[in-house]
């Protein structure tokens, strides 16, 4: 029998793992799930093949009132190059770092962000998909765009 003074001391730990226990990873199916503010926001992915890859993506609030994103962490967004078996060729935030504190943006009506990276393919040839996603989890967004390298 646990004695009663122990009791209380293991409901507040009982509570305390619970409370800290294990979430899904930021980025994945929960920030994913489609919602009514996702329609509020146009989006495009520009990809300029050269002697680097151009990505460029473009933002806007196209609702008559103001939006505001709500990001996990300093992530606000990540570039993906996939191959045609949609295995991960490059990915814009390997090898960054990111704070860890949550913030918020806010997108006026009719403003706009861009956000854009340069991939350097090497020698590599033939058809990749480029993928943008931005890590809102109030409004997430992801573009693709297939692309050829001669």
């Amino acid at each position: 029998m646990v004695p009663a003074r122990i009791v209380p001391l293991l409901l507040i730990s009982a509570a305390f793992t619970y409370a800290c226990g294990p979430r899904p990873p930021v980025g994945e199916a929960q920030a994913r799930k489609p919602g009514a503010g996702a329609r509020a926001l146009a989006s495009s992915l520009n990809v300029a093949v050269g002697k680097e890859v151009d990505l460029n993506f473009l933002l806007t609030n196209g609702e008559t009132r103001k939006v505001e994103l709500s990001f996990p962490s300093g992530q606000t967004h990540d570039f993906v190059v996939l191959d045609t078996l949609d295995r991960e060729v490059w990915r814009w935030s390997t090898g960054r770092i990111f704070t860890q504190a949550m913030q918020n943006q806010v997108l006026e009506q009719n403003e706009s962000l861009t956000y854009r990276a340069s991939w350097d393919p090497g020698d590599r040839h033939g058809t990749y998909v480029a993928v943008v996603s931005l890590n809102s989890a109030t409004h997430p967004v992801e573009q693709r765009m297939r692309f050829d390298l001669p």
